[in-house]
């Protein structure tokens, strides 16, 4: 039998701090810098002093020769001799409450914290002896904390309430200094002679023995994993226990293996020295000018590294293949978790300016076909192959036959609907199948398999399908122009109007004529109109609103017939159905006409099948906000 690769052991709260102290136990330099506000320190170091439970600490024991696998810091405060420490353990669960405890109970000098207010700040911490002792006070509200010059003043300064910046005025106001929990002989030896009472030296003395003892008792729970422990496993294990701020992912893994070979990995990715890294620049690039970011908004550091880790075994791949080696005996190109783990630092470098590039090209191509905002994006996920595949084809982007592939494989992969589930295998085919399809290859898989299910249109209601999406920008890209305006949607007018998905039959008129919303909300009754053309809409039928357009008025000059039929055609209407108020007919032919288009992007004929339902309900999303326009005017109609 497997033995588990880790044991759980009780260790005392001081030996563990002394640990911490020396250098001994150390935090991997995925951890994140130590934040706890006073607040959080308080209740804290209250649960301690009551012998309550805190939770457990994880720990990855370190073997011979291992130690530099990750970058590695001390503690915070830690003993200056402590950075040349080589660590027994990392500490990769119990970073924020092994800090606060070390600075509040161990360390000899002032905490830096923050305020309930968001202000940092530095504090001294005590326990208020009577109140600990006294069962009516919530143990929390006896931990005090106070400024670095030990005086508590009144909101203008100008009266002293508390002060303890003498160790003889500690003893008068009965505050013990937590920083001494663990070592309180000399403290209490001055405690009684500044009193002479009998009463506060058995004050003190019951104080000891029912606080102060708490502390220098404490077992913490330790799970501390085998040295053996695979690195996938670290990063996984630590997604699992960091429930109390943002989970571990590969790239922080990453960035602790890369820093201990000395690269700064997050000054990459975040920036340094005034410089911006790559998250901002391919956050802004490409925005309009109305946009904060553009279509590669929440592209995150994890993608980047996958696209590079597809680059580099795709490149390792042809070298494999170039010395003649079989099928059988070929490296694998991945882009799990594992292979992230697994990249080399050389491989990384080679690679990353290129699948930079790679991503921006992507959003080249994006524009192109009318996708502007990271909202309306298909697939998120589709992009690190994208980006991938543009960083292995370089300048043969700017092709039109290449670029004519590229959008057919695009389109696949969303009428496919084939990049929501099990995407790091379609991603590792992608990469090696698209470049050689683009040289004259065999078909992808990501087309052959990438065939839309027609009566999925009836069912797609909100920007929960990438379809429904894809079918946004694909009416724009195919021409479609705006009712009232006459524009086709680029990019400025994009953004000039406002133009989002609307209602062709508006809901207010489908709902007087009693038409099932399963039946009207769907994607065969919507389009891409500006706000003001469907402001102008409202709710009534359509052949009140287009005689409203074609009639003009003050404000907006009248629109010929016939170019309103044209722009309604662009946006594969069919005009006498619409102006005729015919829903069932308008519904049944613009379906036909939106398959038809998806047929033409993706490059396969569309079978129609016996419609069959589909498990569960499309779940509401704050997306549906975007058409409230609707909703506003067709009720204030």
């Amino acid at each position: 039998m497997k033995q588990a690769a880790f044991r759980t052991n009780p260790v005392s709260l001081e030996e563990l701090l002394r640990l911490c102290a020396s250098g001994k136990i150390q935090l991997p330099d995925f951890q994140r810098s130590w934040v706890w506000d006073e607040e959080r320190i308080k209740g804290l170091v209250a649960s301690i002093s009551q012998a309550f439970p805190v939770g457990a600490l994880m720990t990855l024991e370190m073997k011979s020769g291992t130690a530099e696998t990750f970058a590695r810091r001390p503690v915070q405060g830690a003993l200056a001799s402590a950075v040349d420490q080589v660590p027994d353990q990392l500490l990769l669960d119990g970073q924020q409450r092994m800090t606060s405890l070390y600075q509040t109970c161990m360390r000899r000098d002032v905490v830096q914290t923050v305020t309930p207010r968001l202000k940092l700040v530095d504090r001294w911490f005590y326990i208020d002896i009577r109140a600990a002792l006294n069962g009516d006070v919530d143990r929390q509200d006896a931990i005090i904390s106070i400024p670095k010059d030990r005086k508590v003043k009144s909101p203008f300064g100008k009266v002293v309430d508390l002060d303890l910046s003498s160790t003889e005025l500690e003893y008068q106001n009965l505050m013990f200094p937590l920083n001494q929990v663990f070592d309180w002989d000399e403290w209490q030896d001055g405690f009684n002679d500044h009193w002479n009472t009998r009463e506060n030296r058995d004050l003190f003395r019951t104080f000891k023995n029912e606080i102060l003892q708490n502390f220098k008792s404490y077992q913490v729970p330790v799970i501390a994993l085998s040295p053996d422990t695979s690195h996938e496993a670290v990063c996984l294990v630590f997604e699992k226990v960091n429930t109390g701020g943002k989970p571990l992912d590969a790239f922080e893994l990453v960035t602790a293996m890369y820093a201990a070979k000395g690269h700064r990995l997050r000054d990459d990715w975040l920036g340094a020295e005034g410089k911006p890294g790559m998250q901002h620049r391919l956050q802004v690039y490409g925005r309009a000018a109305e946009q904060k970011f553009g279509v590669l908004e929440k592209v995150a550091s994890t993608d980047v590294l996958q696209a590079i880790a597809l680059v580099h075994g795709a490149q390792n791949r042809e070298k494999e293949i170039a010395e003649g080696r079989k099928d059988s005996e070929l490296s694998a190109v991945r882009a799990s978790r594992q292979s992230l783990l697994d990249l080399p630092l050389s491989a990384y470098l080679e690679h990353r300016h290129a699948v930079e590039e790679g991503f921006k090209t992507a959003a080249k191509f994006l524009r192109q076909h009318h996708i502007y905002r990271v909202i309306d994006l298909p697939y998120q996920g589709q992009l690190v192959p994208f980006a991938a595949v543009l960083a292995r084809i370089g300048a043969k982007f700017d092709h039109a036959t290449v670029k004519e592939k590229l959008a057919r494989w695009y389109w696949c992969g969303i009428f496919g609907e084939l990049y929501g589930v099990a995407v790091e295998s379609r991603f590792a085919k992608d990469i090696l199948e698209v470049p050689a399809w683009l040289d004259g290859g065999p078909e992808p898989t990501t087309i052959t398999e990438g065939r839309f299910r027609p009566e999925r249109l009836r069912t797609m209601r909100t920007r929960l399908s990438a379809a429904y999406k894809g079918i946004h920008a694909l009416l724009m890209n195919e021409g479609a122009i705006d009712f009232r305006s006459g524009n086709p949607f680029n990019a400025a007018v994009f953004f000039d109007e406002y133009v989002d998905i609307h209602h062709i039959f508006p809901q207010k008129w489908c709902i007087d004529a009693k038409i099932p919303v399963a039946t009207y909300d769907t994607i065969i009754n919507k389009t891409p109109l500006g706000y003001k053309t469907n402001r102008i809409i409202g709710g009534a039928a359509p052949s009140a609103y287009l005689a409203k357009l074609e009639k003009g008025n003050a404000d907006a000059p009248p629109i010929n017939p016939a170019n309103l039929d044209a722009y309604l055609a662009s946006h594969a209407i069919d005009p006498a159905l619409l102006r005729a108020d015919r829903f069932v007919d308008f519904m049944a032919d613009r379906e036909n006409r939106l398959l038809a288009l998806i047929a033409a992007a993706t490059g396969h004929a569309i079978a129609r099948t016996a419609p069959y339902p589909e498990d569960g309900q499309d779940v509401p999303q704050d997306d549906e906000g975007f058409d409230l326009a609707d909703t506003t005017t067709e009720e204030a109609a």
